[in-house]
């Protein structure tokens, strides 16, 4: 009689020491599992900067640095210095402005065609003051005077370099013969203050070093290439790497927090009376396009010589269009004197 007990003691035990023993199972388990993804981090870390550092030791740049207040700013120039000069200006986060720009520059052949890569852009130094208008309008204007470059001269802008253009254009008026935007930002009207903006995590940089942003540029390159036939072999091939080595650096990543600050800098700001201005609108949908023209024509109504002309492709208008933009641009630029 007295086996019962035990052995229904016995029964009721048991279960509760395994009970014990799966969550311990369970936490050794996770702990495991965390240190192989730890180490399979820091191996691709390693892997990554020894592979960027083999590229660009063994890949010649593009360009020529010019030294700025803060750091070097990256410059490609296609050698027609006789031409007229215009500047090309890159939108958010373009890994390689030179080469961004390469379909464009090529059907501006007879222009001075330069292409000014900013703070944490292609060949340019990653670290840099805010990224504010002023100082972006500064060390542009800094660069374009130590090149030594014949004015007045174009301003061409793709996306958020609307901002910059409509500073600069305001800072150097004299400067400046004719603005063109290719999809440009338009500041949107409002009175309401936008705070600083706070330090964060960079996340964007964290996939770079970890060599997430190259594993993905090698797997399926469709992500990162133009979406477009006019670019060479060795062009793709560059930007590929560019967009591993560049993607989340701390100057673009300055840059993209303060695009609300920058944006309400130029609340009320328009482009000077007499300046040209030649907007290009990338044609996506019918609620979008329309858009996008109502706010170009309503800041540019105080401009006496302005076109808005819609071109048929996505934002990035110069991967498609740039055949088309070059002419409409000759014979604007023609039409100014």
């Amino acid at each position: 009689m007295r086996s019962s007990p035990r052995t229904a003691s016995g029964s009721a035990e048991a279960p509760d020491s395994g009970a014990r023993k799966k969550p311990r199972r369970g936490w050794r388990r996770a702990g495991i599992a965390a240190l192989i993804i730890l180490g399979l981090i820091l191996v691709s870390t390693v892997v990554n900067l020894v592979l960027e550092s083999t590229e660009k030791s063994g890949m010649a740049a593009y360009g020529e640095r010019i030294a700025v207040g803060s750091g070097s700013l990256n410059v490609y120039r296609n050698g027609q210095e006789d031409g007229q000069p215009i500047v090309l200006l890159s939108g958010l986060a373009t890994p390689a402005p030179g080469l961004d720009f390469a379909p464009l520059a090529r059907e501006l052949s007879g222009f001075d065609v330069i292409a000014v890569e900013g703070f944490g852009y292609g060949y340019s130094d990653m670290e840099a003051p805010p990224r504010t208008n002023k100082n972006i309008s500064t060390e542009l204007h800094e660069v374009l005077a130590k090149l030594q470059v014949k004015q007045p001269y174009v301003l061409a802008g793709h996306s958020i370099a609307g901002f910059y253009m409509l500073d600069y254009a305001n800072r150097y008026p004299t400067e400046v013969a004719a603005v063109v935007g290719i999809d440009a930002t338009i500041p949107k009207p409002g009175d309401q203050p936008v705070p600083d903006p706070e330090p964060g995590i960079n996340w964007e940089r964290a996939l770079a070093v970890t060599g997430i942003v190259r594993a993905v540029a090698a797997v399926a390159p469709c992500f990162v290439d133009p979406a477009s036939d006019a670019y060479t072999d060795d062009e793709l091939h560059r930007m590929r790497l560019m967009t591993s080595w560049n993607y989340g650096n701390p100057a673009v990543a300055d840059e993209t927090a303060r695009i609300a600050n920058n944006a309400a800098a130029l609340r009320g700001v328009t482009y000077p009376d007499d300046l040209p201005v030649l907007a290009f609108v990338a044609g996506e949908d019918s609620e979008s396009t329309a858009a996008k023209t109502s706010a170009a024509q309503n800041l540019l109504k105080n401009v006496r010589r302005h076109e808005v002309v819609t071109l048929e492709g996505n934002h990035y208008l110069h991967w498609t269009q740039s055949k088309r933009m070059a002419e409409e641009i000759q014979t604007f630029l023609a039409g100014s004197g």
